[in-house]
């Protein structure tokens, strides 16, 4: 399975890594099986978001 990109983008790397942290900590009920790797990203335009895979 490919990356899983989380549907929100946030201003700051600060939010990005407090979203991170709320799904890593959400992995029992959250999603079925655990992700191998969560990682924080930056797009083109500056905005960060969370991907995830499998």
């Amino acid at each position: 399975m490919g990356w899983v990109y989380y549907l929100r983008l946030v201003n700051t790397k600060f939010q990005a890594d407090c979203l991170k942290a709320r799904i890593e900590d959400a992995e029992g009920w959250l999603f079925r099986s655990v992700p191998k790797y969560i990682g924080v990203y930056r797009t083109s335009k500056g905005r960060y978001g969370v991907k995830m895979h499998w």
